[in-house]
């Protein structure tokens, strides 16, 4: 699993740096589960000079899985609160991936009845 950070303008303390690595774990997991060795995560984080102050920092996600990228954008007053409202917006199609990819959960089985009713049986051909 490859995450790549970068910073424009802003400077976390070590305090952040271990929360931040914690709640992106949340996110690795699901591209270990899929054992992958070219997905990644790249964090862009950046502080830019704006007239409201709860848009200060802005925080772009993107997860890169097979086949598929998701990307995350949020804008806050601090850069934690901003990676927690992204990895809110990134688990539930993550998620979704996932139980596709592995064939378990809820949207692998939906998956499955959907390509079984569009199945014609040859009997029916005849009549």
């Amino acid at each position: 699993m490859n995450v790549q950070h970068f910073e424009k303008g802003l400077h976390y303390s070590d305090r952040d740096l271990v929360l931040l690595a914690k709640k992106l774990g949340r996110l690795a997991t699901y591209c270990e589960r899929l054992k992958d060795e070219s997905s990644a995560i790249r964090v862009e984080a950046e502080r830019r000079p704006t007239k409201k102050d709860k848009d200060q920092v802005k925080v772009m996600i993107t997860v890169f899985l097979p086949g598929k990228e998701f990307r995350a954008e949020s804008r806050r007053k601090s850069p934690i609160d901003a990676v927690d409202r992204c990895i809110e917006k990134l688990e539930p199609p993550l998620k979704k991936y996932k139980e596709l990819k592995t064939g378990r959960g809820r949207a692998a089985r939906f998956s499955k009845q959907r390509s079984k009713k569009r199945r014609v049986s040859p009997s029916a051909l005849v009549a």
